[in-house]
């Protein structure tokens, strides 16, 4: 699939340079309909040279559009450049991409008449952060030569090969770091070479020396040159792969930031608590437009609401009355849109000109999910959903369902008479009320609101609001619980999630309901109301999700849950219909899956602080830690009641580095 990049031995003219770096340049000539530097007239003013500088002294982010499609972008003051510059004779489609997610980059025209105010305005940009950091460190990136089947990704005869140029001494722990996590760096699955070439040329071979050595020594400034297989485009080629492309500059970004880490912490006077806390903080104003926009979709409809039947109470007693041998009649709410329309706005969000790979990944997986979740809506009651709802939450795998029987087996349910006091749901709603006051007393800005309806199931949370079925009945034992699930997780990170900067964060990135209901249950646990039959229903569930996969009917499952595994009538059919809703709804395996997976995260001592961020899934808690490194995202602003009470602080101490099972969850 990809191969290494031949060096070249001795330096070229101008016409041979073309000629090496493309292959076919008299076609690309043809093709190209990209103006030459060469015909612009524009300089880089020593006004504007002045105008960075001076902003940069002051600690202030500087943008700013150069000429023949230059930018310079740098975050805040910095110990180091990312630089790119633009050969002057052809298209070097793709190559550019790679650094624009820097939070110190410059994009350059290479052609020769901006060689000296290119290296100027570097020059003295070195200088101006020299001065607050005590050294100073630029990077320059290029393409090696198009070879053919030698950068070919899909030709895997010999790895691609990336080439570190250095001088002969100096920042040898900078130059490892870069090495080694370029190492890891993988191609369509394959690996990479990395070569060390300590000569000193830390340039593209066709242009000159930003500053001599002589100067950059003055200056306190050093440079690594980072010579890329253009495995991103099409050989002699400007056809890009997008996919590629953005999966290399991803892993390209981390280890630059690695290598920034390591030159500031043994050659400067910064001392940068992680590596990613030299990632860009500043956004472009286009990220902030693909979050509106993809929350403006997201907010045009409530896919939990649309897929919950309207007539829960009357289906029962259709259930009842024909002896639970037929499957109830379901009802929906109408689609408040057309999902084909919806589709269509949602893939006009440019999410490409999102210039951060960690942001523009996550604006990615929400626009598949989003897509996924209208073409649901469009399939509900029909078969084709449930293959789809297989593909957003996934099935139930052998060691979940063998754990879900073991639960029900270690935990049998032993029928009793009627229960006494139970909670209604006005009384339910009243409690509710109250601990949203709570909160409220933190954070005026939780808004969080509690309703009573005979149009939903059980309790849903839906746009910052709890809604409450009206024959809802609970005994007193799981109110606390319940509080803490719906409100202390649910609507509390709902509302942290809205007093973020990202949209995404309240209504969810993708994948988001299985670490959310994990921490949910987890916190009955901590509040001391994961009870033997709490435990039971979740696992029954998880049972049911493999009995529908598995081809059984609402009937068959039905009969299941009470014959084998002694669930009352009322609460099988719940737990059935809630599975079988809209043509076949996997999502209810999460809450166990969900739980597993928070208690692993506990046990090795994770903390829950940046969970309750927003609304996340476990793959994104190194992006969440990231961005909040980054000064990107906030800490939570409201903290869960039940994290601030002693009783459940001690539990959860209990558990980090304990070998606790879930049965060890059950309280009573």
């Amino acid at each position: 699939m990809q191969a290494s990049i031949e060096a070249v031995a001795n330096k070229p003219t101008a016409a041979d340079t073309a000629l090496r770096y493309n292959g076919n340049m008299a076609a690309k000539k043809k093709t190209s309909t990209r103006k030459s530097p060469a015909k612009s007239k524009t300089e880089i003013t020593a006004s504007l040279i002045d105008a960075v500088c001076d902003r940069l002294s002051r600690n202030q982010r500087v943008r700013r559009t150069l000429p023949a499609k230059g930018r310079l972008h740098i975050d805040r003051q910095l110990p180091f450049l990312c630089v790119y510059r633009q050969p002057p004779e052809y298209e070097d489609a793709g190559t550019e991409r790679l650094v624009k997610g820097e939070a110190s980059y410059l994009i350059a025209p290479g052609a020769p008449q901006f060689h000296k105010s290119v290296s100027h305005l570097v020059k003295e940009i070195a200088h101006t952060l020299t001065a607050e950091f005590g050294a100073f460190l630029i990077v320059e990136i290029w393409a090696t030569p198009d070879g053919g089947k030698a950068n070919d990704p899909a030709v895997p005869t010999v790895l691609p090969s990336f080439s570190i140029h250095a001088e002969a001494t100096g920042i040898a722990r900078t130059v490892e770091a870069l090495e080694k996590r370029l190492t890891k760096v993988k191609v369509l699955k394959h690996g990479v070479e990395v070569d060390v070439v300590r000569d000193g040329k830390c340039y593209p071979p066709d242009m000159g020396p930003l500053m001599t050595k002589s100067e950059a020594r003055d200056i306190g400034c050093s440079f690594i040159g980072l010579a890329m297989p253009p495995v991103y485009r099409k050989p002699n080629s400007t056809n890009e792969f997008p996919l590629l492309a953005r999966s290399l500059q991803h892993s390209l970004s981390l280890a630059l930031r690695q290598t920034y880490f390591e030159f500031a912490r043994s050659q400067t006077i910064h001392r940068p608590p992680h590596y990613h806390a030299l990632g860009r903080r500043a956004v472009v104003k286009a990220v902030w437009d693909i979050d509106r926009q993809l929350a403006a979709v997201s907010n045009q409809f409530d896919y939990l609401l649309q897929l919950t039947p309207v007539n829960p109470n009357d289906a029962w007693k259709q259930f009842q009355r024909e002896r639970f041998e037929r499957v109830p009649e379901f009802h929906y709410r109408p689609l408040p849109v057309d999902p084909t329309v919806l589709k269509r706005e949602l893939y006009k969000i440019p999410i490409e000109r999102a210039e951060d790979p960690a942001l523009q990944r996550l604006f990615l997986e929400k626009q598949e999910e989003l897509e996924l979740k209208l073409t649901m809506l469009r399939d509900r009651d029909t078969p084709r959903f449930l293959p789809e709802s297989l593909q957003l939450f996934g099935g139930v795998k052998d060691d979940l369902l063998g754990l879900a029987k073991d639960l029900l087996n270690h935990a049998p349910h032993v029928r009793r008479g009627k229960r006494g006091a139970d909670v209604s749901a006005a009384a339910f709603a009243k409690r509710a009320e109250a601990e949203c006051d709570f909160y409220r007393q933190m954070c005026p800005d939780f808004k969080g609101k509690v309703q009573v309806a005979d149009d939903v199931s059980g309790l849903i949370v839906s746009r910052g609001k709890l809604l409450i079925n009206s024959d809802l009945s609970l005994p007193e034992s799981r109110v606390e619980a319940l509080l803490s699930h719906e409100v202390g997780t649910h609507l509390l990170t709902y509302y942290n999630g809205r007093m973020q900067p990202f949209q995404q964060l309240y209504s969810g990135l993708a994948g988001y309901e299985e670490l959310q209901e994990g921490l949910a249950v987890l916190s009955e646990y901590l509040v001391g109301g994961l009870n033997r039959s709490r435990m039971r229903q979740l696992a029954a569930r998880v049972v049911a999700v493999r009995h529908l996969t598995d081809g059984a009917s609402f009937v068959d499952t039905f009969r299941t849950l009470d014959r084998d595994y002694d669930f009352n009538q009322r609460a099988a059919y719940n737990i059935t219909m809630r599975i079988y809703r809209g043509g076949g709804l996997t999502k209810d395996a999460v809450y166990l899956r969900g739980l597993v997976a928070i208690l692993k995260y506990v046990k090795k001592g994770g903390d829950l602080k940046p969970l309750l961020v927003g609304k996340m899934a476990v793959e994104h808690i190194p992006i969440i830690k990231e961005l909040q490194f980054r000064q990107v995202l906030k800490p939570a602003p409201v903290f869960p009641r039940y994290l601030q009470q002693p009783e459940a602080i001690s539990r959860l101490e209990g558990l980090r580095g304990s070998d606790c099972s879930l049965q060890d969850l059950v309280l009573t």
